[in-house]
């Protein structure tokens, strides 16, 4: 057992050390990319400090997506310097197995785990709404999803003069980044699908308990006509009167909340799994389509566990010898690896979208397959 300690503690002194160099290199390098195409847009307000600024908060959301490459880079150089000069045959003969030494690895995986899923679910995700909001507050803009005619979200509510449930067609022109919303227009329909109010507003600001306290607000309400006796009213052309109304201001209960609204300024696959399943409940309750959201939750629930099958996938490289092959072709052999990872994983998750699977499937299916990957080539270099 002591040698085991040991070892455990040698192998996480070297895997660490490289893995912080690796680290520091790669993020560099995302950094100095991400910095040259933000140049493109430095104009006016958007000076190149400010650029940098937003440039470096986006730099935890990078280093959750690196974290598993430079794992994978890193253990594949320690391994094959230690195969190079016959230290990890030393530990074989020592009494360490191929099992063991399996397990060992996914011990020193589980802090850098904890890691990914912090940068993941905390911190890159708040980060990532600064660096927006510093973007947008520096171009003096709104977000409106891309769409001429602003965003859309249904909504459902409670008429509290009939108790019946109303539907809400909810068009917000402008996101600003403190999240008050601009052009703000309602169109609510009865239970019986009747349009029967709409409301514009000039702006909304969020009050909490889900109320949002709307300015300037234009009421448009239709009232259906009572009938009169004996007379005869086409079905499809009922008779209504409109009646409009003006409102300094105005309190308005909605399931819509910032955090739901926040999707337009960060993309689903940088969201909190927390953010995540908000969005995805609203979206079930409003009968609209969930999928690409239900990948993104899926893949941020599944993607700490990637280190295990990067620790799992450079562990046959320690069974390597020299004569296989220099340390430097074996570590360009691990960047190949990992960033065939990177890619199959987006892969799949477009695949899975278009093909409609199972949100889970496309989530886990990539790390399976690199995991079996892994394995087979475990065993298949410990048989020979």
């Amino acid at each position: 057992m002591r040698i085991l300690r040991v070892y455990e503690r040698y192998f996480a002194r070297l895997i660490y050390g490289v893995f912080v160099f690796i680290l520091f290199a790669v993020l560099a390098l995302f950094v100095f990319f991400d910095m040259l195409n933000e140049l493109e847009n430095v104009s006016g307000g958007y000076t190149s400090f400010v650029a940098f600024l937003h440039v470096m908060l986006q730099a935890p959301t990078r280093i959750y997506e690196v974290l598993p490459i430079a794992v994978l880079i890193s253990a594949i150089y320690v391994f094959s310097q230690l195969a190079s000069q016959s230290e990890f045959t030393i530990f074989r003969v020592a009494g360490l197995n191929t099992r063991q030494a399996l397990f060992s690895l996914f011990k020193l995986a589980l802090p850098l785990a904890i890691a990914t899923f912090l940068f993941g679910e905390f911190i890159g995700p708040r980060t990532e709404q600064y660096a927006q909001k510093v973007k947008l507050e520096s171009l003096g803009a709104t977000v409106s999803a891309g769409f001429k005619s602003g965003v859309w979200v249904k909504d459902r509510d409670r008429d509290p003069q009939r108790g019946t449930e109303v539907t809400r067609f909810v068009n917000v022109a402008g996101l600003l980044p403190d999240q008050t919303i601009n052009g703000l227009t309602v169109y609510e329909f009865d239970h019986e699908y009747r349009l029967s109010v709409i409301r514009v507003a000039e702006q909304g600001r969020y009050r909490g308990n889900q109320e949002w306290q709307l300015d300037k607000v234009t009421e448009t309400r239709f009232v259906e006509l009572p009938k009169t006796a004996g007379e005869q009213r086409d079905g499809l052309a009922p008779a209504f009167r409109a009646e409009r109304k003006s409102f300094p201001g105005m309190t308005m209960h909605s399931e819509l909340t910032p955090q739901i609204l926040s999707v337009l300024l960060v993309t689903p696959e940088r969201m909190s799994t927390l953010d995540l399943f908000r969005y995805i409940r609203h979206l079930r309750d409003n009968k609209q389509d969930t999928q690409r959201y239900e990948i993104a939750f899926w893949k941020k629930v599944v993607y700490p566990l990637t280190l295990f099958v990067m620790v799992a996938l450079a562990l046959p490289f320690a069974y390597l010898h020299a004569r296989a092959g220099a340390v430097g072709v074996k570590v360009f052999g691990g960047i190949m690896l990992g960033l065939s990872f990177h890619l199959s994983n987006t892969l799949f998750s477009h695949v899975g979208l278009l093909h409609t699977w199972p949100p889970i499937v496309s989530a886990l299916l990539p790390g399976t397959i690199y995991l079996l990957f892994g394995l087979i080539a475990l065993r298949w270099v410990d048989r020979h």
